[in-house]
């Protein structure tokens, strides 16, 4: 059966993608749940005998609403019969598509899928995709297209960054925008983002993953500099857990927390100079080895370690580096105080960000920080960069406490007291 569609160009490029998973983060309006529909009934059309295709949405209204009646309108003629009480579509080919919600996900289970399609779903949960769709789709080695406005970082970021990555050859990523369907009054586009909140107009039309963050910290704040002629080098350090994520498969396990390393010149004057922050998840090996070749490099006046199980795993390694490569160092213990993460972090950072007193090294790479900076609170971003940095007005205080601290003394007069 011949069926003729039109389509906008970003959807054709979708259609005539061969990768398995194709994940699509999109602004509204811009003909992303058209595209499924189409390639619902197409696939559906060509599906073996013995499989059927799957459409599932967040809610079961917003199935019906987004999908159930647009398949009755597109499928025409290649449509046998439908029933709306179960939701489910048989072709002439005699394929079934079953329209479905994610509220009842065990409703799933069993079936063998050539194709699926989940709508708007970075609002629902994960375990639908790795634990359901992911599987049935396993005897044919079907295909499934992940569709979404964007709702922070959540597990649909990291599927849409899986694609994007390049790294696996059955995955790919799109971003479109409301601006990329040409059918959209650009003028309209403009009212929005006239009324709306920024945030909200980035996410809804520009399908940015950006959570809205708290406004803690401000980018206007943020300085760009070169190193200064004088001052005195701090190494912090805010170890993760040595866990290897390479091959991590849940959103979960890939936002682990990252170790980092904070490079930082302190002026007489106080101001920090940002050099370097390294970030990673390494094994304990590798971090020792770091450190190592960032104190070499350095020669910091004082290095500090967070306190806790990662630092005393950490210590008998970079012990052995010492020795090794004759390159001794004392490793401060850098503590909380018993203050709460977010306001420890502010009361060393806002007031030194705000008054200009922190500058960033110009030829460094800073996006991954400025993301933590900006979205500071949240429990979808990481925070281990700009926890790291706090680490400095630690080192720096203790080190300017050593500085003028008063040895011990006695009087040699009791009278007089000298």
């Amino acid at each position: 059966m011949e069926i003729n569609w039109s389509l906008l160009p970003w959807q054709l490029e979708v259609w005539q993608d061969k990768r398995r998973f194709k994940v699509i983060a999109a602004g509204r309006r811009c003909g992303k749940s058209n595209l499924a529909i189409k390639m619902l009934l197409a696939r559906a059309l060509e599906a073996p005998e013995g499989s059927a295709v799957v459409y599932v949405a967040p809610t079961l209204g917003q199935a019906r609403q987004i999908a159930w009646d647009a398949l009755l309108a597109q499928g025409g003629k290649a449509i046998k019969q439908a029933h709306v009480n179960n939701m489910d579509i048989t072709l002439v080919t005699g394929r079934k598509i079953h329209v479905r919600s994610a509220e009842n996900p065990d409703a799933l289970r069993g079936l063998k899928l050539y194709f699926a399609v989940i709508d708007e779903a970075a609002f629902v949960k994960e375990d639908l995709f790795t634990k359901i769709i992911r599987p049935a789709l396993a005897d044919l080695k079907g295909e499934a297209v992940l569709i979404s406005t964007p709702d922070g970082r959540n597990w649909f970021y990291d599927a849409f960054k899986t694609g994007e990555s390049g790294k696996y050859k059955d995955w790919h990523s799109w971003h479109l925008t409301t601006k990329d369907n040409p059918t959209i009054d650009p003028e309209e586009i403009e009212a929005a983002k006239s009324t709306l909140s920024t945030f909200h107009f980035n996410q809804e039309f520009m399908a940015s993953f950006t959570n809205s963050g708290s406004g803690l910290f401000k980018e206007e704040w943020l300085k760009y500099g070169k190193e200064p002629n004088q001052g005195s080098w701090y190494i912090a350090i805010d170890l993760a857990g040595f866990k290897d994520v390479s091959n991590a498969t849940t959103a979960a396990q890939k936002r682990l927390d990252q170790s980092a390393i904070v490079v930082a010149k302190v002026t007489d004057d106080g101001d920090w100079f940002i050099d370097k922050i390294e970030y990673g998840r390494w094994d304990i090996d590798e971090t020792a080895m770091r450190i190592i070749k960032n104190v070499s490099e350095y020669r910091p006046v004082s290095v500090g370690l967070e306190k806790g199980m990662a630092r005393q795993a950490v210590l008998g390694p970079l012990e052995g580096l010492m020795r090794r490569y004759n390159t001794y160092f004392k490793v401060e213990e850098l503590t909380h105080g018993n203050q709460k993460k977010t306001d420890r972090i502010m009361w060393s950072l806002q007031g030194n960000f705000e008054h200009s007193r922190i500058t960033l090294n110009e030829e460094e790479d800073w996006d991954e920080f400025i993301d933590q900076y900006l979205m500071f609170p949240s429990t979808q971003v990481h925070d281990d960069l700009i926890d790291a940095l706090s680490y400095v007005s630690q080192l720096a205080k203790n080190v300017a406490t050593d500085d003028f601290e008063e040895e011990d003394w006695s009087p040699l007069d009791d009278v007089v007291a000298y």
